[in-house]
């Protein structure tokens, strides 16, 4: 099914005062990185049709960083509310846009947990919540003593730390309960809580919420520690699938020996997956981009379906000689340049001195020592080589 994801980032942060004066709490650094940078980090990897961006206090913001723009083949979509309209009214401005099941999550939250198994409802409920028992955060007071009956239904109960952590999976029929500025915290959701139409989702993962001054505190102490990873970079033709010429067809795509393994086996390493690739073809005419996203949506569903995920695609279409109109650019981002690696870099939390880039050309190799990433040609058996050769 194709589902949206819903990121509500309206929130004033009058509680962080001299760090909101001028920005959107979503938008606050965490290590030079933007804390909504993290929240769509985690989640672009899975398949979503759509980001919807509810923004409101210093919105404009968001908008010039992120309205129409795509983040791993995802397009992102911002909306201004002109005015405070809650939690609930906000969300209310979907109503016509969404037609599926969607995700829903707090723009001022982070928190690691297993999404393939919350994203599974049962159909005899309107929505899951998803709840933590974090004790650095009992001074949350909006839906706190959750607990979970049998039937998976949550209720509220005694002598229960388990409090909501920002993360919902809704059911669209839900738009029939919220209405113009209201509060889904406080006015709708424990209602349906108390009706029996809620479920819940236990997390013990890591949990941080950035809405106080001594929480971002400790954001900027621990979030980082916990996100930052090892990452590879793959060109893709002839690395990943074989290189028939400028290949851009789903039916022309074909991987190479165990790559699917290799990336399934990276997967569970907890690597970062990253494919950089230049696209000369785009910029010689021979297909546009759009083909190019099509080709790759179909790749991602078809890599979820056996639970191995990439965390981004990017790639250049220009070419400085045989480039057309636009296309035709002596630009920074194609290999051996490395401009797609450093701008991953500015919004990934990436250990580069355990990071490396396989490739299968010169450009590629040069491309890594730009970025200082060790670099391996890439050889017949990917799985061999990277367990067995370069022993990861």
């Amino acid at each position: 099914m194709t589902r949206d994801l819903v990121i509500l980032c309206g929130g004033k942060g009058t509680r962080l005062k001299s760090f909101t004066k001028n920005t959107p709490k979503p938008l606050i650094k965490i290590n030079n990185i933007l804390f909504l940078d993290y929240l769509i980090n985690f989640y672009q990897k899975y398949y979503f049709k759509k980001i919807y961006l509810l923004a409101g206090y210093k919105g404009k913001k968001i908008e010039k960083l992120y309205h129409n723009k795509r983040f791993n083949l995802i397009d992102i979509e911002v909306i201004i509310e002109k005015k405070l309209m809650g939690t609930g009214g906000s969300l209310l401005q979907l109503k016509k846009k969404i037609t599926n099941d969607f995700i829903l999550i707090n723009g001022d939250s982070y928190v690691d947990y297993n999404f393939d198994k919350f994203q599974k409802l049962d159909k005899n409920f309107l929505g899951k919540i998803l709840i933590s028992s974090k004790k650095n955060y009992k001074e949350n007071k909006k839906l706190v003593g959750l607990k979970i009956k049998k039937d998976n239904s949550l209720y509220f109960g005694k002598n229960s730390n388990y409090f909501n952590a920002g993360v919902y999976y809704f059911k669209r029929e839900i738009f029939k309960h919220i209405k113009s500025n209201s509060s889904l915290e406080n006015d709708v959701l424990p209602s349906l809580i108390n009706s029996n139409n809620i479920c819940g989702s236990k997390t013990s993962g890591f949990f941080i919420d950035i809405g106080l001054p001594r929480n971002l505190r400790l954001a900027k102490k621990t979030l980082i520690s916990h996100v930052k990873k090892k990452s590879i970079f793959f060109d893709r033709d002839g690395v990943l699938n074989h290189d028939y010429g400028y290949v851009h067809t789903y039916s022309k795509f074909k991987w190479k020996q165990n790559v699917l393994k290799t990336l399934k086996y990276l997967n569970e390493k907890k690597y970062y997956l990253f494919i950089i690739t230049n696209q000369a073809g785009i910029g010689r005419g021979y297909y546009t981009e759009n083909q190019f996203y099509e080709l790759h949506k179909k790749l991602k569903i078809f890599l979820i379906k056996k639970k191995i995920y990439i965390d981004e695609v990017v790639f250049c279409p220009h070419h400085p000689t045989k480039g057309i109109g636009i296309y035709k650019k002596n630009c920074k981002c194609r290999k051996p340049n490395n401009l797609l690696v450093q701008n991953i870099i500015k919004k990934w939390p990436i250990n580069i001195k355990k990071s490396l880039m396989i490739g299968d050309k010169q450009s590629d190799k040069k491309c890594a020592e730009k970025s200082k990433l060790k670099f391996y040609f890439s050889e017949k058996d990917l799985y061999f080589q990277i367990k067995k050769k370069i022993k990861l």
